[in-house]
């Protein structure tokens, strides 16, 4: 990408959370089908969890909502998803306007660990192509920081490896890192599996503090967390040898508490999985 003039991103508040619209989802590796016509939609502003047994595709699900799963050279995709009604799969959408628009948190956490904290929050600036001045850096740093709920952990080492933070730490500041590109859609594979109950109490606490400021996508394999955190969920299921699908998604109450197909109360119930 060509320089362009210094963009004033810390000049306005982050954009507003933005709706996801899977449809007709399939994926397969090579000639194994994992997903078949998934459909699902994750409203703005709410938190939607992905829940099922290993195997069940919800990952996979997970890394077609930006674009993650055409990274591995034998994958395949099908259907659609929609942000905001375009298709993020249409030729006109690059890869970094997806990346941009749905940042991604993974399992464990991975910050560039040689990386000073500092560097690690601004790093996804320069793989979009976003050029910012210092002082609006200086400015992103503490917002994304703050939103990540690690600001006042680290205002006083911000020069200092990122590596050098605790796992629960490491993945806050991976979620600043997410956030500093203003993401609209953020996508969470279980975020807290490699984290201790306290790190893993702070996470959760940090989602609560995003919701509302961005759409949140997380796959979780924890019952107690997936109804601590989400709005909704949807329970993912692969039978028999057969490709991943939803069983029943609804209202996070009512999948936990009165769910209508018998497998998803088993599950919940951890009759299984």
């Amino acid at each position: 990408m060509t320089d362009t003039a210094v963009l004033p991103l810390t000049a306005t508040p982050a954009a507003a959370p933005a709706t996801l619209d899977a449809r007709e989802v399939s994926a397969w590796f090579g000639s194994h089908q994992v997903l078949s016509r998934v459909s699902l939609t994750m409203p703005a502003g709410r938190v939607t969890a992905l829940i099922g047994p290993s195997g069940c595709g919800k990952s996979t699900f997970l890394r077609t909502l930006n674009r993650m799963h055409e990274l591995i050279p034998s994958a395949a995709f099908g259907g659609e998803v929609l942000f905001e009604g375009e298709d993020i799969y249409a030729p006109e959408w690059r890869l970094t306007d997806a990346r941009r628009r749905i940042g991604m948190v993974f399992q464990k956490p991975n910050p560039f660990p040689a990386m000073s904290i500092y560097d690690n929050v601004v790093a996804g600036l320069k793989l979009t192509g976003t050029k910012v001045n210092r002082r609006e850096k200086d400015e992103l740093v503490e917002e994304s920081l703050t939103r990540a709920g690690l600001w006042k952990e680290v205002r006083d080492r911000l020069r200092q490896p990122g590596g050098a933070l605790s796992g629960g730490q490491q993945q806050r500041l991976c979620i600043a890192r997410a956030l500093a590109v203003r993401p609209r859609v953020l996508l969470m594979d279980e975020p807290c599996s490699a984290l201790d109950p306290t790190s893993t109490r702070r996470v959760e606490e940090t989602i609560h503090e995003l919701a509302g400021q961005v759409t949140i996508v997380i796959v979780t394999h924890n019952m107690q967390q997936a109804a601590r955190v989400s709005d909704q969920c949807a329970f993912f299921l692969a039978e028999q040898g057969t490709p991943g699908g939803i069983v029943e998604h609804g209202p996070t109450e009512q999948v936990f508490n009165s769910p209508v197909d018998t497998r998803t109360a088993d599950y919940v119930a951890g009759r299984f999985g």
